[in-house]
């Protein structure tokens, strides 16, 4: 029998199945943190997919995967982020809300915040969206901000595994390379949330290069070219332009079947990455303090307590706005 079952029973956003920290009670939330305290954020956007696909693709990505660590882990979910930051080139797409990077910092640094204060203290932030840039400036702020222990860790899913989303010239499962709502990132919806991907409406296009060839990677920047494709601008026609229908790619091409593969790849990652992190640091248990920060001792111990607790206090008397 398959480790990973695809399509998963998924879709827990609105159930009770003890996943998600927002459908539970605060007595359900203290038990299991102290059993389980690492809690997976996932990250997406709202952006145009095509006709055949949905625009919240990238948040269920990464909130399908999340669940699923979560059945096998006992780690937590948080409610994904919905809205993200965007490249140049997305700029303009109906159907894509871009979110200014001064926000989107911001507001990841607020929930780092949130979620620290109310002990969940070990937190993966796993992005399904082409923001590499952004997440990880979010993470180092609220560090410097507070200095206070914590293990923030960002994954984007795609830089886990890249022999499984290149095309097959270069040793992948796909016909094309990854770029967007194309072959490979569709095929990765219809095995996650085939109820959402209305595969008979797929068209395909081509993206429209305004650099030669062998300079800029591309999505999930899984070639090894020099430059990512967010460290450019005009090497690239905007999507607007180039391919209204709002696909990159041939995602007429898509199948679940490619996506398995890697899918149960990432998955697998994941899973270790959780249990790795809960071994080494059980429920409770934090890097040390004295090798992350220098605030006093008697500080950092009243702030780990929390509000709640004789002595504690909470994470905003260190700094506010968050």
């Amino acid at each position: 029998m398959e480790k990973w079952q695809f399509p998963p029973d998924g879709g827990h956003m609105e159930r009770p199945t003890g996943i998600y920290l927002q459908t539970m009670t605060t007595r359900e939330a203290q038990e299991r943190l102290k059993k389980n305290d690492i809690i997976i954020l996932p990250i997406g956007s709202t952006e145009n997919h095509g006709p055949h696909a949905c625009s919240g693709e990238d948040t269920f990505l990464v909130s399908r995967m999340a669940e699923l660590v979560a059945q096998k882990t006992g780690c937590t979910v948080a409610e994904p982020m919905w809205y993200g930051s965007h490249p140049f080139h997305h700029l303009g797409m109906p159907g894509t809300v871009v979110i200014p990077e001064e926000t989107f910092i911001a507001y990841i640094r607020a929930i780092i915040a949130g979620l620290w204060n109310s002990g969940w203290r070990k937190i993966i932030l796993l992005n399904g969206h082409g923001q590499d840039y952004a997440i990880p400036m979010a993470m180092h702020q609220f560090a410097k901000k507070y200095q206070v222990p914590a293990l923030l860790v960002n994954v984007n899913w795609w830089f886990v595994i890249p022999e499984h989303i290149r095309d097959k010239a270069h040793g992948g499962p796909f016909e094309t390379p990854f770029v967007h709502a194309d072959e490979c990132e569709t095929s990765y919806s219809m095995a996650l949330f085939p109820e959402m991907i209305q595969q008979e409406y797929a068209v395909d296009t081509e993206g429209q290069p305004l650099m030669p060839p062998g300079h800029i990677d591309g999505s999930g920047s899984a070639y090894g070219l020099p430059i990512p494709f967010w460290q450019h601008v005009g090497g690239s026609t905007i999507e607007v332009v180039a391919t209204p229908e709002g696909v990159v790619g041939k995602a007429t091409l898509a199948d679940p079947e490619k996506a398995r593969p890697g899918l149960n790849a990432i998955l697998d990652y994941l899973e270790k990455l959780v249990t790795d992190i809960i071994t080494k640091y059980p429920a409770g248990v934090l890097p040390p303090a004295g090798k992350l920060s220098q605030r006093p001792r008697e500080e950092i111990e009243a702030l780990l307590k929390g509000p709640l607790v004789d002595g504690g206090r909470h994470l905003y008397t260190v700094a506010y706005p968050p």
